[in-house]
């Protein structure tokens, strides 16, 4: 008789269902992660991340293909730059981070590049452990460690994340490193970029962390990450140190937020399946069961953002016009409930939302009524 099936173990092979059969997860990685924690109300992404289900395929599928996503130019000439500045060992990228970061330290000569290959990402992950843990019992030298991979709780699911590189600093601290091939120009960068970099880093500022609290003593995670970008329009690497405190705050609140992904799929019907495969009403059906929180800022982060903000627009629901107007409307959920308040035929006039409608409502009144004098 087969040995009963953990939780855990019935938990993936629902997960495995809800993809599809013989449909291999797509892995959640830091990117990804920024995203659903910058949404943590929305179930519908948390399930599909949690199920590794393609969402660009599923978006396709539904018939409301998704413009997010890099280009293959931008992904090779993104590889090219990294392996230019990972070249000789890591020698100028370390050089950055003593420059930036710690220009009090021995600089960086003869540093360990460990060989972190294993078989599959758990496999990767307890060897990035290891040397982490080996680069703590060797003080005064300079550790660099390419891609590694780290794990990271997510909603009760374990996520698997890869950063760029990881530096152990000669005092023992450690430090991320970002990689990207949008510019520095004069020194800066675009805000946005910048912004959504941190925000990927903050990720794995909160998965160090976790290896970091099982070691004793516990080195110090910074949380000044490393940015490299090319110089102006040039191939040449620049740096910039960016403090990621308040994104890995946020980050790290938000996750917690997140419902608990065996929570969703427990309610979900008996033979949910969000394979791309299946007929278009069937897919349909499996994906409106699953509530979305769609917001325009969806558009730059998930896949699914047409087909949610096309729903959200057939419902007539605030959500689409932005969170700062869904706040400000209180129990109003949609655009017909805030048109009736304002007319003054629904609402409690004592709601200071529906006060508000009816008095912009009244100023508009007067304003056209005097502009057609």
């Amino acid at each position: 008789m087969p040995p009963p099936r953990t939780r855990g173990t019935a938990l993936r092979h629902r997960l495995a269902e809800l993809r599809g059969p013989d449909v291999p997860a797509k892995a959640l990685d830091a990117r990804a992660l920024a995203a659903l924690a910058a949404n943590p109300g929305c179930a519908r992404r948390a399930i599909l991340d949690g199920a590794g289900v393609n969402k660009t395929a599923l978006a396709s599928a539904l018939g409301a293909p998704s413009a997010f996503g890099q280009s293959q130019f931008a992904l090779t000439r993104g590889n090219a730059f990294e392996a230019k500045v990972k070249a000789d060992g890591g020698a100028e990228l370390l050089r950055l981070v003593h420059e930036k970061l710690d220009p009090s330290a021995e600089p960086p000569a003869g540093a360990r590049v460990p060989d972190l290959t294993a078989t599959g990402p758990q496999g990767r992950t307890a060897r990035t452990a290891l040397e982490l843990r080996e680069a703590a019992a060797h003080p005064g030298v300079w550790t660099l460690l390419d891609h590694p991979m780290l794990a990271l709780d997510v909603a009760g699911s374990p996520a698997f994340l890869e950063p760029d590189a990881v530096v152990v600093h000669p005092d023992g601290s450690w430090t991320v490193v970002e990689i990207k091939s949008f510019p520095l120009l004069d020194g800066s960068a675009d805000p946005a970029k910048v912004g959504a970099a941190a925000r990927q880093a903050a990720v794995y500022v909160l998965a160090l962390e976790e290896v970091a609290a099982r070691l004793d003593p516990a080195p110090r995670v910074r949380h000044r990450i490393l940015l490299v970008c090319p110089r102006d329009f040039s191939n040449l690497p620049a740096a910039s140190a960016v403090d990621v405190r308040k994104q890995r705050a946020v980050t790290a609140r938000q996750l917690a937020r997140l419902t608990r992904i065996e929570d969703i799929a427990d309610a979900l019907p008996e033979g949910t399946c969000f394979s791309p495969e299946l007929p278009a009403e069937e897919l349909t059906a499996a994906v409106e069961s699953v509530p979305a929180t769609y917001a325009p800022e969806c558009l730059s982060a998930c896949e699914l953002a047409f087909h949610c903000r096309s729903r959200a627009r057939e419902a007539g629901a605030v959500t689409s016009l932005g969170r700062a107007v869904r706040a400000e409307l209180g129990g109003l959920t949609t655009v017909e409930d805030v048109l009736a308040a304002a007319r003054g035929e629904a609402g409690d006039p004592g709601d200071p939302a529906v006060a508000a409608l009816r008095r912009a409502a009244a100023l508009r009144a007067e304003a056209l009524e005097a502009a057609c004098r």
